[in-house]
């Protein structure tokens, strides 16, 4: 009869260790389905940026630096590899992208253009998109870090090898509540 409780508790056990990694191999996928949507919305902000930058030189062409930056800034974001770098590419194109768009405020008819309207919706749109996918991604991450860190899925997290993922974060809060500073 002791062989039984035992072979039923060694069952149980397994069952249950089986269960937690099941667990961790899904909050895992989830994080890397929540990476996955910011790379989509990346792109989308990458492959809209050129045509924005298009739009506002043909009225304010003397404004060079500024599209050269945020060309700079561009690829820099689509070149990034880990989180934490894409992070702060990320951040360097939205400051980039902002002083973009306030050139617009100096040039009354590029405003009133439809296509840079359409554009600046678009890039409006995507970057609240940006913000759902980084609030998504960051949820599952600090969902996958718990069950990692915690008994007592920790103990089978650290037998197959699960890792903590890294939140996307901004570097420099402070300086990303500045707004740009353009001036003439």
């Amino acid at each position: 009869m002791t062989t039984w409780i035992v072979l039923a508790v060694i069952v149980a056990a397994a069952f249950y260790a089986v269960s937690l990694y099941n667990n961790l191999v899904a909050k895992r996928n989830l994080a890397h389905e929540g990476w996955s949507g910011i790379d989509v919305q990346l792109k989308r902000r990458a492959d809209l940026i050129p045509n924005l930058v298009e739009t506002v030189k043909g009225y304010a062409a003397h404004e060079k630096g500024i599209f050269e930056d945020v060309a700079a800034k561009r690829a820099a974001s689509m070149n990034a590899g880990d989180v934490k770098s894409q992070a702060a590419a990320d951040q360097a194109l939205s400051g980039a992208l902002g002083r973009l768009i306030a050139i617009s405020e100096a040039y009354p008819d590029l405003k009133a253009d439809a296509n840079f309207r359409e554009l600046q919706a678009q890039l409006a749109n995507i970057e609240d998109e940006m913000q759902m996918a980084r609030r998504y991604y960051n949820g599952t991450v600090r969902d996958l870090n718990t069950a990692i860190q915690t008994f007592p899925s920790v103990l089978v997290a650290n037998m197959f090898g699960f890792r903590p993922e890294a939140f996307y974060e901004i570097e420099d809060r402070a300086a990303a509540q500045i707004p740009p500073k353009v001036s003439f």
